[in-house]
């Protein structure tokens, strides 16, 4: 796929990444695919336990064992406006290989989840991000030094020479949120994968964050994927959406459309339980019924199925709905309200 005549910076086509139990396969993430463009946002969406973490994971090789690729190409390409520039299958690499280390830190970088568990506790601030700069770039102790207080104030932190000779404890939620991002751009990476920016985050604190990505993105021209539950930064961030239930692709497309005209149920019940500046006061959000079904109990046909207020009986219980561009519009979907079952593969999950 190109967008107006463009490759896309990254693309991931048909990704699964699976771990072997002894109490049996997870299919955390299960035949999923996107483009991400330079200096546009892709927004992964969903419930916690949906594979969106997982998928950040599998781009940068870096899933917990017994996890693996079992399928699928990230397909990775050095200039996108450059049909002959180098491409590169992140899928097929070794994880701690020579290639695999080249781009992780350096060309796409990954804000974690947790920033209090992803800093060392026993290293100073400053310590862990002249490590990551140096890691990737030619620079003596001071430079590095220089640098990493020049990234902490340009992510607006406060007294940015002091903070280097603090430790992760000593920061404020806020604070190491900002300093994660400041070692996520620390060399000018091409793309940056957001995983929960805001998680834990009061109100004010996550709209700075925000700005603070938009303005990022703005300045330095870089791709995001943003990787949330949250549907409210999904609309002020997001260019394009992926939908995610259960390791696939319930609906994805532009922002706009996918908000004003959402077409998959799931989809639809998610934007549904958004709370309004027009809800009565007391009333109860609408919710999805049911939970995600556990990993080792997926249900047959179409894993929404049994919390689908449009469940269709001897359809959507034995035939499993692939991914297909829903005609008249520029977004797509894994439902039979639009396909019928003929047109896709009979069930096996």
């Amino acid at each position: 796929m190109t967008e107006n005549g463009v490759q896309p910076l990254l693309s991931v086509q048909g990704l699964k990444t699976y771990f072997p139990t002894d109490e049996g396969l997870v299919r955390a993430v299960d035949g999923l695919s996107f483009d991400v463009f330079e200096g546009k946002t892709l927004g992964i969406v969903g419930e916690s336990g949906c594979g969106k973490s997982t998928v950040g994971r599998s781009i940068l090789g870096i899933i917990d064992k017994p996890g693996h690729v079992e399928a699928g190409s990230i397909i990775w390409r050095s200039d996108p406006s450059d049909e002959t520039a180098e491409t590169i299958d992140l899928a097929r690499q070794v994880p701690n290989g020579k290639v695999i280390r080249s781009i992780r830190g350096n060309f796409i970088s990954l804000i974690f989840q947790e920033p209090m568990t992803s800093f060392s506790p026993v290293h100073t601030i400053g310590n862990q991000l002249t490590e990551a700069i140096r890691l990737h770039q030619d620079l003596s102790k001071k430079d590095a030094n220089d640098r990493a207080e020049e990234l902490l104030a340009q992510v607006g932190v406060p007294s940015p020479r002091q903070r280097l000779s603090e430790y992760s404890f000593q920061l404020s939620g806020g604070l190491r949120q900002r300093a994660m991002i400041a070692m996520a751009l620390s060399c000018d990476p091409k793309l940056l994968i957001a995983d929960e920016p805001t998680t834990a985050l009061d109100v004010t604190t996550q709209a700075q964050i925000l700005d603070l990505l938009r303005d990022l993105q703005e300045k330095n021209g870089m791709a995001v994927i943003l990787i949330t539950h949250n549907l409210g930064v999904i609309a002020e961030m997001a260019d394009d959406v992926v939908v995610m239930y259960l390791g696939r692709e319930a609906e994805s497309g532009p922002v706009d459309d996918l908000f004003h005209n959402p077409q998959h149920p799931y989809t639809q019940g998610l934007l549904r339980s958004i709370p309004s500046i027009y809800s009565k006061g007391g009333e109860r959000l609408p919710s999805i019924e049911g939970t995600i079904p556990h990993p080792f109990n997926r249900p047959s046909g179409c894993t929404f199925r049994p919390r689908c207020p449009s469940f269709m009986e001897g359809t959507c219980d034995q035939h499993v709905p692939t991914f297909q561009p829903i005609s008249g519009t520029s977004q797509g979907v894994s439902c039979f309200l639009h396909h019928p079952p003929q047109e896709v593969t009979t069930n096996g999950s």
